[in-house]
């Protein structure tokens, strides 16, 4: 038998108990993301500083997601080979590197190094931090630890368009204050995830090797719904991050950074809501009834766009979110579910490219479409086109259900 390979570092560090530990890596959880999209409602403010189209701002935006699937991909399992605390420190301090290069920025090179620093470190988050909570979880209670990542992980991203654009209105120097406050509490979070036990193992001769991207034949079914329903649900998240808050200014004639965060804040919240409501809904009918609420309240995204309502705009997202929020998690229990435990991990990879890809290619697209067509031609298209994706979704879904044995 070969010596042993891992070591247990649970009860390093100072006696800190696990709830507390629990809630220092929430916190901290909630705070990287948080700094992922701090930027959202202050582009129209970087637009008239630095000076650059509006095409760019969907560019800027979207190389977030670089540094989401860099990080998923390159140091995704990272965190079983040397431990959760080093990847939950390093993200913190990418988050606080992301924070100073935007305190300091002051042209499009350093915004897009801003931007990837903060896909890098939510990356490296995610799987670590979900994966931290769920080791302190008590005997039977993982499933709520895994809401509970959920809900923090949405409530971050939720949270930074309100809070920018709250303090850049309260305070001045807008582009400033609220990246002082954010270095600040990351800061202060490094300090206390610092002092926390080890919550997991670490192996004695650690590999850094590439996350693989797989789906076995046999899942190729299940995933394929999920995938598309993820890749419209995701897109819908980018377009209300990325583009709604300059719709609301341009053809809205609504200036104010805090409304702009709300609506942002609302969407994500309504994804919290529709991924923690799974349980509620049979488990047959989930991924249809998330997806359905994704399509139609695109096409109410829509109708809010031609009409120039705030009403539908805030309307058309809350359904499409709470349905891509219940879609998605459906979808992924779906095709984990049916993976072999040997290629879980595989799969989950790849779904979560699929949904990262959304967050930056279509809104790219919609930005060229703007140059083409103008703002409200390319948003009327990007509704139609989700609500296309939706019902293509579903008859698959229908189609798969009906070849089951």
């Amino acid at each position: 038998m070969s010596s042993v390979s891992t070591t247990s570092v649970a009860g390093s560090g100072p006696r800190i108990g696990r709830r507390t530990t629990t809630l220092i890596v929430a916190l901290a959880f909630a705070v990287t993301m948080l700094g992922a999209t701090l930027p959202t409602p202050l582009y129209g403010l970087y637009r008239q500083e630095i000076g650059f189209s509006e095409f760019m701002v969907t560019v800027v935006y979207a190389v977030y997601a670089l540094g989401v699937i860099g990080a998923l991909l390159l140091f995704g399992r990272l965190s079983d080979q040397i431990g959760r605390k080093p990847i939950l420190l390093g993200g913190l301090a990418i988050s606080a590197l992301s924070a100073a290069v935007f305190l300091v920025a002051d042209g499009l090179p350093l915004l897009f190094v801003g931007r990837v620093l903060s896909g890098l470190s939510a990356g490296l988050f995610t799987g670590a931090a979900t994966a931290t909570i769920i080791d302190l979880a008590a005997p039977g209670r993982q499933g709520r630890a895994t809401l509970l990542a959920t809900a923090v992980n949405t409530g971050g991203l939720g949270l930074g368009p309100l809070v920018a654009g709250a303090f850049s209105e309260a305070f001045g120097d807008p582009l400033r204050v609220v990246f002082v406050v954010d270095l600040a509490v990351v800061a202060v979070l490094i300090v206390l995830v610092a002092l926390i036990p080890e919550p997991g193992k670490r192996v004695a001769r650690p590999r850094l090797a590439p996350q693989r991207l797989s789906v076995p034949a046999a899942v190729r079914p299940l995933f394929l719904p999920a995938a598309l329903s993820a890749f419209a649900g995701f897109a819908v998240l980018g377009l209300y991050t990325a583009v709604v808050p300059s719709l609301l200014v341009l053809e809205l004639d609504i200036s104010s950074r805090v409304i702009a965060g709300l609506v942002v804040f609302l969407v994500f919240a309504a994804s919290a809501v529709g991924q923690s409501t799974l349980g509620l809904v049979p488990a047959g009918r989930a991924q249809s009834l998330g997806v359905a609420a994704l399509g139609g309240g695109a096409l109410v995204l829509g109708l809010g766009v031609v009409a120039e309502s705030l009403a539908l705009l805030m309307a058309g997202g809350i359904i499409a979110a709470t349905g891509q929020g219940l879609s998605f998690r459906a979808g992924m229990a779906a095709v984990t579910g049916a993976s072999p435990p040997s290629q879980r991990g595989e799969v989950a990879s790849a779904y979560f490219v699929v949904a990262y890809v959304a967050l930056s290619v279509p809104v790219v697209g919609v930005g060229v479409l703007g140059v083409l067509v103008g703002r409200q031609g390319a948003s009327e298209i990007f509704s139609v086109i989700v609500a296309a994706i939706a019902l293509a979704t579903l008859v698959l879904l229908r189609r798969t259900a009906s070849a089951r044995p």
